[in-house]
Formats: structure tokens, C-alpha cells, sequence
């Protein structure tokens, strides 16, 4: 399984650097979105690493879409919160880690 980062030349350049070839820099949120869906159909990406910034950009239903995907995960990064980790994993065990 392989992992995706998906925004910004600057967002994604850190993971570049650790090895990551699956980059994708959107323009737009239309992009974005198609992207996304792109992504979610790929049966050899495991993990998707989005910013967080960008994952509020997403409609409710593809975001909806993106909580339910088992694989690829899907993580959201950065300086906005995000629940869709703590989702999966209270979903997935049952319980949840941040209380």
C-alpha cells in the first residue's frame, strides 16, 4: 500500500522529502474534489494525507464519502481541528481515545 499527500508545493514538500511520490497539488476546489474521488477508487493507496484546511473545502456528501473509506485512510493535517482520525478510530474500536 502506498501513500498520497494531496495540497499545497509547501504542504506536501516535507513528506517529498521523507520518500512520499504520490503528490498531488490541486488548483481550485473543484480539482480538489475530483482528486479526492480519484483517490478513493485507487486500490494501491492505503493513506491519503490531506490538509485540513483543504478537507473543509470538500462537500458533506464527499466528506461523508471519505469517513466511511476504510481504505484509504484518510488523514487530515494541520492547524485546523479535525475529526475524521478520531472518527475512524472510535469507529473502528469502538471507543474513544481523546477522552
Amino acid at each position: 500500500m502506498e501513500i498520497a499527500v494531496v495540497g499545497t508545493p509547501e504542504f506536501t514538500l516535507g513528506f517529498q522529502l521523507a520518500g512520499v511520490t504520490h503528490l498531488y497539488h490541486p488548483e481550485g476546489d473543484e480539482a480538489l474534489a475530483d482528486t479526492m474521488r480519484n483517490l478513493l477508487t485507487q486500490k494501491d493507496i492505503g493513506i491519503v494525507v490531506l490538509d485540513s484546511a483543504n478537507l473543509t473545502l470538500l462537500s458533506d456528501r464527499l466528506r461523508s464519502r471519505i469517513a466511511d473509506s476504510i481504505t484509504p485512510t484518510v488523514l487530515g493535517i494541520g492547524t485546523e481541528e479535525d475529526n475524521t482520525l478520531r472518527e475512524s478510530i472510535k469507529s473502528a474500536l469502538g471507543v474513544d481515545l481523546w477522552k
